[in-house]
């Protein structure tokens, strides 16, 4: 599908923007990070956008195993190659070897998942899905998070699903050839 705002360059992200754009870039061993590239041309947005997806994605209480475990779980929900395209490539790097990430892609009851891993992919099937957790999930997934993880799974989830839906609106291009 053709792409609706192609990716910017230095002219249309500014000199600030184009240069975190290269540093994504050169972060992920990619010739252009398309996202940035893309996002980068609204400029205030872009600069409000990093710190919040750098907080969620690095930082918090939340550990980037589990982080990376819902957003390969939303990214597959969501028909977001490129959301897969990256975070495979991380989440190995985070303790998800390809043997974990096809039981994230085949669901909570994939053999061989912890309870906690159940737990994790059970809910981002219903918060992505019906944009809540039933009683009985909340109370599962509560009894492997404190209150602050529980927020930021929600917030983790929330972000991912947003960027997915970004991504395939305006279809933007990956930034890998494989």
């Amino acid at each position: 599908m053709p792409q609706r705002i192609p990716p910017g360059g230095r002219r249309e992200l500014g000199l600030i923007n184009w240069g975190v754009s290269r540093l994504g870039a050169r972060a992920i061993r990619a010739p252009r990070m398309h996202l940035f590239d893309v996002l980068g041309q609204h400029k205030l947005l872009f600069l409000s956008f990093l710190p919040y997806s750098h907080v969620l994605l690095n930082w918090g209480k939340l550990p980037k195993r589990d982080k990376e475990l819902v957003i390969l779980r939303v990214a597959h929900l969501r028909g977001s190659e490129y959301e897969l395209q990256q975070h495979r490539r991380l989440a190995r790097s985070r303790g998800v070897d390809s043997a974990l990430q096809d039981k994230i892609f085949a669901g909570p009851s994939a053999e061989g998942l912890t309870d906690r891993e159940r737990a994790l992919l059970t809910a981002v099937d219903e918060f992505v899905l019906n944009r809540d957790l039933s009683d009985d999930t909340f109370a599962d997934l509560s009894a492997h998070l404190t209150r602050q993880q529980l927020i930021e799974f929600c917030a983790v989830a929330g972000h991912y699903d947003a960027i997915a839906a970004i991504l395939t609106t305006l279809r933007v291009p990956m930034d890998f050839p494989d």
